[in-house]
């Protein structure tokens, strides 16, 4: 008997179930269940469900109190084929893949939804076109022969069951949701803003700032339009392209402290002030939506509530219940450990291998101990800052680490001349569709505190700069092994904390959160440790590389950092 069943949900609550075979064809009859989740409860036989979409059916397994241990997610397993194969940005969806197997019209996707506080609906509405059982297996057979012709079958396999592992993570971070206290929320939100004001108007200590500002000006000025800042200091004989914090850092005027000071505490108002608050905890938890695999780069993303930026002061507020604690682990140099493990550089995986400080050991090796130096050289060969002192710096690195650096060259050479770009895994970079600007900042890394939430680079809108695709590229390599990396200890961290109370709440590229009895805090900073090395060896095979975690085990987040 298979272990490995098919699920296709119907309309009225009810689903569709069979065995499948080797091939992924049913290796037995289509059987009509009244209720989806009795369907699953009562077949503790099988391990993993193959099902069109994670988000249709795994949230309502968990309203019913059924978890499911792993599972197959069609319709994201077509996206990573899709681009594996060079088609990225073709209709994912699992009618579109049925009617490309079968040569007829390809149907668009479903546009995506508006983020919505609260919502915990599937990423597309209205939701894709659902298919009978037969159909649905048609289409993942299709796509088990589609990974055989990987260009590295048995990694793009993982990569497809870490994706589809992720899904299942997010969908019960998200029914979890962040332990939150409104109530030191409130207490934050009044020691940084003052009183609150009827009609919903700037709060006291932002209209004191802005009457600074504008006494400062000698005139009326908004702080909050950076227009009429930046024309206010034109008209003081000041020229400044814009009013983001490094510029104005730079400028000697006495609107600068009151202005930045300004810009801290509107962000805070209008990103996690009380609106905010009240849009996004309920029940004592903070309730955003993750998406698994939400960029490019295999990143993941929030939908609404900014989840992935919340300032250090409002972490005051995530407190464990009583009784319970946090255990937050960030994973120490995460990306050039990483680089270590995919370029195989022999001199860079035994600098990885050791206990302590990554960038310290890279400066004693190749920069008279400058740890600063060895830092920037190492985040400059990732992210392709290769001019000025960078070059010089990048020289120094080569000689020492010469494939580690030749690894993200030809990452950068390929991506210039639009040919296709993998993780380790098989993830895959669109070609030819690069973005303008900062590679760094368009791969959805912080550049600064005015970066609006989300801002990713996607294929389709191309500047035609080459030389921005190449560096795109030569850091997609990187910060996308890690994320497939990433996938890999979060499901092993899932399976180690299934026999706890122990419940994961928080992820964000390098960092993750579990909420725990007190009690269990140790065997939960355990499992992380062993997770990490199960999912190095899992993503990268055999190497010295370490992926070690800085742990704190904390009532509050604010006091992990």
């Amino acid at each position: 008997m298979t272990d490995r069943w098919a699920l296709a949900p119907a309309e009225d609550g009810g689903a569709e179930v069979a065995p499948l075979g080797p091939g992924g064809l049913p290796a037995g009859p289509v059987r009509r269940e009244a209720d989806l989740a009795r369907a699953v409860r009562e077949r503790p036989e099988v391990t993993r469900w193959v099902w069109r979409s994670t988000a249709e059916v795994y949230p309502r397994l968990l309203a019913a109190g059924v978890r499911v241990e792993r599972c197959y997610d069609v319709e994201d397993a077509e996206t990573l084929l899709l681009g594996h194969e060079g088609r990225y940005g073709e209709p994912r969806s699992a009618a579109a893949a049925l009617a490309r197997l079968r040569g007829g019209p390809v149907p668009p996707d479903p546009p995506q939804r508006s983020a919505a506080p609260g919502a915990q609906s599937p990423l597309f509405e209205p939701q894709s076109v659902r298919l009978p059982l037969a159909d649905l297996a048609e289409v993942y057979a299709g796509q088990q022969r589609r990974h055989e012709a990987a260009a590295h079958p048995e990694r793009m396999r993982l990569l497809t069951a870490a994706e589809s592992a992720g899904m299942l993570v997010a969908a019960e971070m998200n029914r979890a949701g962040l332990p939150w206290s409104a109530e030191v929320h409130r207490r934050v939100l009044h020691e940084l803003l003052g009183e609150r004001y009827p009609g919903g108007g700037e709060p006291r200590r932002l209209a004191e700032l802005a009457d600074e500002v504008s006494a400062a000006f000698g005139r009326r000025v908004r702080p909050d339009l950076p227009a009429d800042v930046v024309k206010a200091f034109a008209r003081a004989g000041v020229k400044v392209r814009s009013t983001r914090r490094h510029e104005l850092e730079s400028v000697d005027h006495p609107a600068v402290r009151p202005l930045l000071e300004y810009k801290k505490l509107y962000r805070i108002w209008v990103a996690h002030g009380w609106s905010w608050l009240q849009d996004w905890v309920r029940d004592g938890r903070f309730r955003p939506e993750f998406l698994a695999g939400g960029t490019v780069t295999g990143r993941w993303v929030t939908h609404g509530g900014g989840a992935l930026q919340i300032p250090r002061v409002i972490r005051r507020a995530v407190v464990a219940d009583p009784g319970w604690r946090l255990v937050v682990a960030d994973a120490d140099q995460m990306e050039p450990r990483v680089l270590a493990a995919i370029s195989r550089d022999p001199a860079l995986m035994e600098v990885a291998g050791r206990d302590g400080d990554l960038y310290q050991s890279v400066s004693d090796r190749a920069f008279s101990g400058d740890r600063a130096q060895a830092k920037l050289a190492v985040l400059g060969a990732v992210y392709g800052q290769t001019s000025g002192d960078g070059l010089k710096n990048l020289a120094a690195l080569r000689r020492r680490f010469p494939r580690a650096v030749a690894y993200v060259d030809d990452a950068a050479r390929a991506g210039e001349e639009g040919r296709l770009v993998r993780t380790w895994l098989g993830r895959t970079c669109p070609p030819a569709a690069g973005a303008g600007g900062d590679a760094a900042e368009e791969a959805g890394i912080p550049v600064g505190e005015d970066e609006p939430e989300g801002r990713q680079w996607a294929p389709g809108h191309s500047s035609g700069d080459a030389r921005a695709r190449g560096r795109f590229a030569r850091n997609f390599v990187v910060q996308g092994s890690a994320a497939d990396w990433a996938l890999l200890l979060l499901a092993a961290l899932r399976q180690s904390c299934a026999g706890m109370a122990a419940e994961l709440v928080f992820f964000q590229h390098d960092e993750v959160i579990v909420h725990c009895p007190e009690e269990e805090a140790g065997a939960v900073v355990t499992a992380i440790r062993e997770a990490a090395d199960l999912a190095g060896r899992l993503t990268f095979g055999e190497t010295p590389v370490r992926f070690p975690f800085t742990t704190a085990v904390v009532e509050c987040y604010a006091d992990a950092k």
